[in-house]
């Protein structure tokens, strides 16, 4: 078996925290590099940077240039596409003290039919068994290379870049059809990573349902890992209602505290839950939601929160799963 270490179902290494960071060169992908940095610097975590490459794209040769092109590629010594973003993505895991220059350096190949160069990585390990994993894949789009990497490695986190959105303006998020069907496809949790600052803390939403209990407790675990104040929201629909929003926060906030972690901030707002929820998280460094509950035909019409507040937030958005 060609693809090592961090892929297949069955591994010694499925213990471990797995962040999966999705690199095109965005200034997005690398502020979500950094986060993925804080949260992957113990020496229980791995982390895999990966950049989709299209089919044959930028390829034009066959032959001995194609095997000169893959015994250099890895060490930098092309610039075929990606190659550049995932360099630099190592030289800032370097810079921030999650890898050394020390590390032992394995290269893989893995033949894709239909493209000369095929798949492509370097996995850096270091003496307490921390893998870091540059990995150049190929795939027929970007969202199919990403969702396939989880098949190979089954990773705890997801991580990928999207574009700011801008008060007022109502752009459309960069690269939206992709963070959408990875959000919507993923086994694992997801965060868009939009205009993503560390340390601004996270903002948990929850409804009072058992899926949004339980997301509160794994995203406090995850916020443990980067030191990162929890603050817990419910939204009402009307003013009556409020009450009872008040007690869901304040039975997350227990649940939370039960773990032995600490919950700075409670909040209940009073209006349309995806407003309120969108209008609230700027002040943080990610709004936390649960996955969608709605599927199917009425998704299609109506949307679900968790949706509306991925494809229409400000900051970056963690669907917890």
């Amino acid at each position: 078996m060609e693809e090592t270490l961090e892929e297949g179902a069955v591994n010694p290494r499925d213990h471990r925290f797995r962040i999966l960071v999705c690199v095109d060169g965005s200034d997005e992908s690398y502020k979500g590099l950094r986060y993925a940095a804080k949260i992957g610097r113990g020496v229980d975590a791995d982390i895999v940077l990966v950049y989709v490459r299209l089919i044959d794209q930028g390829l034009r040769s066959g032959g001995l240039q194609v095997r000169v092109a893959r015994e250099n590629m890895l060490k930098w010594g092309l610039e075929l596409p990606g190659i550049k973003y995932l360099k630099k993505g190592r030289d800032m895991l370097i810079e921030l003290g999650n890898m050394g220059d020390d590390w032992s350096e394995k290269s893989v190949h893995t033949g894709v039919e239909g493209d000369p160069l095929g798949d492509n990585k370097i996995e850096y390990t270091n003496e307490q068994g921390k893998l870091i994993v540059l990995k150049l894949k190929v795939a027929s789009n970007v969202a199919t290379g990403i969702l396939e990497q989880w098949e190979l490695g089954h990773y705890d986190l997801i991580i990928l870049g999207a574009g700011e959105r801008r008060r007022g303006i109502g752009a459309k998020l960069m690269d939206s059809a992709v963070a959408s069907r990875i959000v919507t496809n993923a086994p694992c949790s997801v965060l868009v990573a939009r205009d993503l600052e560390i340390g601004n803390g996270h903002l948990i939403c929850v409804d009072g349902s058992e899926k949004s209990l339980e997301t509160a407790r794994r995203d406090a675990a995850l916020a443990q890992r980067c030191e990162c104040p929890i603050s817990i929201l419910s939204v009402a629909e009307d003013v009556e209602s409020e009450p009872e929003s008040t007690k869901i926060v304040n039975e997350a906030k227990a649940a939370i505290e039960e773990m032995g972690l600490e919950v700075v901030e409670t909040l209940t707002k009073v209006g349309n839950p995806v407003d309120e929820i969108i209008e609230t998280g700027p002040d943080y460094s990610l709004i936390v939601l649960s996955e969608s509950s709605k599927k199917g035909l009425k998704e299609m019409f109506t949307g679900s929160t968790t949706s509306k507040v991925v494809n229409h937030a400000y900051n970056s958005v963690l669907v917890v799963r």
